[in-house]
């Protein structure tokens, strides 16, 4: 177990040799490949999945088997479920998921800043569509449905629009996603936030807010049984922006926030990064600069709302130090992304060791 936990450093020196992407789809489909045989599956399980015996979070009236999950974008098309499972996620986000397949942004896309553990990534919503993604988690849930509340992994959908979709009818975008995915997904995030496709952020604002929430609300209602609907927002947010969300908030009852996405700010980084992240160009940045940020959009919102919501929180998180930090401040549930790069399978049990659990 111990050769299974350290090994990660060296596969990481020969992955960093590659192109981030290439890297990402070569490691997780290796490791795809390994839980394909049982003996290997049970002991990567045995190795990384920590003791999930004090572990459960009851939150939107499920039960997490541990605070700690996967932010979207990293499985974006439910591709890996069984994978990232045994590697102990309590919870992964699949998506961002749009109604019809897209490619997504040119490559190269994803860039790493080493001497700052950060990320930069422009991908653009690529992923397979919300038919091929429903259709994967159907038969993940078909295949997981005995396995009780608290034992298996929470799954996210994280639903977005189309890069072609104008903004006055990005509503429907994300209503046809809700609708496909509803009966295969645990929670639904609106992502709105994200960097990487041309006027996405300007859904930001109340009125359009209002209008994708009141529309999911609608389908949502028609329910006998509804799902947890979450609203993902940026850490670039102004103040009144900030406000708006507050008074979003209780205006439509929304049932939790996930803060926060990429920056396109490019603070914090050391004098190697910030000469690179010129070179590379325009994208999210994510990783241990964010963090500050992040905590501040976060720390923010919570008093704002008075801590009346829930609130999933991410941004620089590596060790339980920094969960514990946010959690400290009012979040009920913490992502990686960018940590699970730098550090490796080993950052969900190393920081479920000594993470805050409410």
């Amino acid at each position: 177990m111990f050769y299974l936990r350290d090994m990660y450093s060296q596969i990481r020196r020969m992955l960093f040799m590659l192109d981030a992407e290439k890297a990402h789809y070569i490691s997780m489909n290796l490791l795809k490949f390994a839980c394909s045989i049982y003996p290997i599956r049970m002991l990567i399980r045995k190795a990384y999945s920590p003791d999930n015996t004090h572990l459960n979070t009851k939150l939107f009236g499920l039960t997490f088997k541990n605070p700690v999950g996967l932010a979207a974008g990293f499985d974006k098309n439910a591709s890996y479920l069984r994978e990232l499972e045994c590697l102990g996620f309590g919870h992964v986000e699949i998506g961002t998921v749009t109604p019809i397949p897209q490619a997504g942004n040119e490559k190269p896309r994803l860039f790493r800043l080493p001497a700052d553990k950060a990320l930069i990534n422009r991908m653009g919503f690529n992923n397979d569509g919300v038919q091929a993604i429903k259709r994967r988690l159907k038969e993940w849930k078909e295949k997981n449905k005995d396995i009780p509340s608290g034992e298996r992994i929470i799954i996210g959908g994280n639903i977005g629009k189309n890069k072609i979709t104008p903004n006055e009818d990005a509503w429907k975008d994300y209503e046809i996603c809700f609708n496909e995915l509803f009966d295969v997904v645990d929670y639904f995030v609106v992502n709105v936030s994200s960097p990487n496709t041309p006027g996405l952020r300007a859904l930001q604002d109340k009125d359009s807010l209002l209008k994708i929430f009141s529309v999911l609300k609608a389908n949502n209602d028609k329910h006998p049984h509804p799902k947890p609907i979450l609203l993902k927002i940026a850490p670039d947010l102004e103040l009144e922006q900030l406000q708006d969300i507050a008074s979003l908030c209780n205006e439509i009852k929304l049932d939790g926030i996930v803060s926060s996405n990429t920056t396109i700010s490019r603070e914090n980084l050391s004098h190697v990064s910030t000469q690179k992240s010129h070179q590379i160009g325009a994208g999210g940045l994510s990783g241990a600069p964010l963090k500050e940020k992040a905590d501040q959009v976060l720390n923010t919102l919570i008093e704002m709302t008075g801590n009346n919501i829930p609130f999933i929180a991410s941004g620089g998180i590596f060790t339980s130090d920094d969960a514990n930090r946010k959690i400290n401040m009012g979040a009920d549930l913490v992502q990686v992304w960018t940590g699970f790069i730098y550090e490796g399978p080993g950052i969900v049990k190393n920081i479920c060791k000594n993470i805050i659990v409410k």
